[in-house]
């Protein structure tokens, strides 16, 4: 087992689809952006911090939990994603 986040592929994942987000937002309107924008953004960011915040905890169950929120985190942004994709503000793509 490593011993750095940057070896977990969940994690160096996470933080290339958190990027992808931040600069697709990054292009829409000021209205768009204060609204859907920083929701999604925030939700995509919240993966990785918590896959994270979770390896560098000592017990495996408070990793555990982080894994859980990190879940949580999965589906809010999908949420945003299709509220982003209904509103024409992304393509399917």
């Amino acid at each position: 087992m490593s011993n750095r986040l940057e070896d977990l592929e969940i994690y160096t994942l996470s933080e290339a689809f958190a990027d992808e987000i931040w600069f697709i937002v990054a292009t829409w309107d000021y209205f768009t952006k204060d609204t859907v924008g920083k929701q999604l953004t925030r939700s995509a960011d919240s993966i990785s911090a918590n896959i994270a915040e979770g390896f560098g905890r000592y017990h495996h169950k408070e990793n555990k939990n982080f894994c859980y929120f990190s879940r949580g985190s999965v589906i809010e942004t999908k949420s945003w994603i299709k509220k982003s994709n209904t509103r024409s503000l992304i393509t399917d793509d």
